[in-house]
């Protein structure tokens, strides 16, 4: 069993912290980002996000299951570093992005989408795009590269073809064991930080709303926190995002500012008489999160009560918690026909994309043949992080951030912000 698999096999349950969370409420894309705006092409809307206005383009691709918000602390991290310009994209099927077919997620699908976006977001001039892709992201930004003309640079991170191939085979049971539903958006920001999926707890805050829908109005929990305010007026509504379209006849439009703002989900499921929590409802007094109905002799914060998640068996229907009101925004499981064709290939195809690479992972035993030789003959940079998990760029988006500004200002791609010095890499 590869150190991949062993990796994500643990990683559902791989650390619960004893601590409380201490504030999981969720944070605004606008701490992050100055605008959002959505993509029309043809009967598609995708959804985008972006800062910074000179200098080289990065366009930020995510994994799957993820949405652009992963993106989030990283953004704010590289555009202090050095003078660039952010774009990062909801994939079909997953954020904001809304399609005529949700369910082809297809490689060759999923890369065209990215090219057909920058043909409509930069109607006229391109600047040079340096395409970073994460996971799923990480093969779709090598497929990209092959489509879009103005691309200098190519950075992925934590995908290896041949760990990802080993993997695919456990990919449902890793499915299975993460809940299927969350009682509200802050009990989805605790399981993200303390199971594990982010070491990061503000990369949870801001990139969680973007994974989870409401289960009663379809809505992605990331549009809720958008519509709260936390002064005296909660009334206030999101503003829908300007629209660039396919036609060349409009301009995208700027949205005002928006002061940075935290949104707070108020937990409405756990109910107190004489200062007792009520245990049948899965309530945890100690830091207002709901974890589900769980034993009254159970540990408080024991997640394996939630159910898994959905399409591991045919047969097999995944109960959602009658009280629960969010669930994932896309459902991976029935993604499998397509996993085989997201990684086949990626290695060679990552080597014979002919601009500057870099290469990020969180395990130095990740590497196949195919890289491994193409690492020693100089075809790319290659940087481990060891002490992060899958998200590198969220569990550590100041080290990301240093790696690949130092990697764009050596090949003289970016220039350095606030006297951002490169250092010379470890491998």
């Amino acid at each position: 069993m590869s150190s991949l698999r062993k990796s994500l096999l643990s990683r559902g349950a791989k650390r619960f912290s004893t601590g409380v969370c201490s504030d999981c409420t969720p944070v605004k894309w606008s701490k992050y980002f100055e605008k959002e705006q959505d993509v029309y092409i043809k009967d598609n809307t995708f959804h985008v996000y972006s800062v910074g206005e000179s200098g080289p383009l990065l366009l930020m691709i995510h994994g799957g299951g993820y949405s652009a918000l992963t993106w989030s602390l990283f953004a704010e991290e590289i555009t202090n570093k050095i003078e660039c310009q952010v774009l990062a994209i909801d994939l079909r099927g997953h954020g904001n992005t809304k399609t005529d077919n949700e369910e082809d997620l297809s490689l060759d699908i999923l890369a065209q989408d990215v090219a057909d976006v920058i043909d409509v977001y930069f109607e006229e001039v391109v600047p040079p795009i340096v395409l970073i892709g994460h996971s799923l992201g990480g093969a779709v930004a090598v497929a990209a590269a092959a489509l879009i003309t103005s691309v200098v640079g190519l950075c992925v991170i934590d995908v290896v073809e041949g760990t990802a191939l080993e993997s695919l085979s456990s990919m449902q049971s890793i499915l299975r064991g993460r809940p299927s539903s969350f009682k509200s958006i802050e009990h989805a920001i605790q399981w993200s930080f303390r199971g594990g999926q982010t070491h990061n707890l503000e990369a949870a805050r801001v990139s969680m709303p973007g994974q989870i829908r409401n289960l009663q109005t379809g809505d992605l929990a990331a549009n809720e926190c958008d519509k709260l305010d936390t002064s005296e007026n909660n009334s206030v509504e999101k503003k829908p995002p300007p629209r660039l379209v396919h036609q060349r006849s409009a301009d995208a439009i700027e949205e005002e500012n928006e002061d940075d703002i935290k949104c707070s989900e108020q937990n409405k499921n756990c109910v107190y008489e004489n200062g007792q929590e009520d245990v049948s409802n899965g309530c945890d007094k100690s830091n207002g999160v709901s974890n589900g109905p769980v034993d009254s002799n159970a540990k408080k914060d024991d997640f394996s009560k939630l159910p898994p998640s959905g399409g591991g068996s045919a047969t097999f229907k995944v109960p959602v918690l009658e009280n629960n009101l969010y669930t994932w925004r896309i459902d991976l499981s029935r993604t499998e026909p397509f996993w085989n064709g997201w990684f086949k290939g990626l290695s060679q195809k990552f080597l014979d994309i002919p601009v500057p690479k870099v290469l990020l992972l969180a395990n130095i035993h990740g590497l196949d043949t195919t890289l491994t030789v193409g690492q020693m003959q100089g075809k790319f940079q290659l940087q481990v992080l060891p002490r992060s998990g899958h998200a590198i760029h969220e569990d550590q988006p100041h080290h990301v951030a240093d790696i690949i500004a130092g990697f764009l200002v050596k090949q003289r791609l970016a220039l350095s912000r606030n006297g951002f010095t490169p250092t010379m890499p470890a491998c």
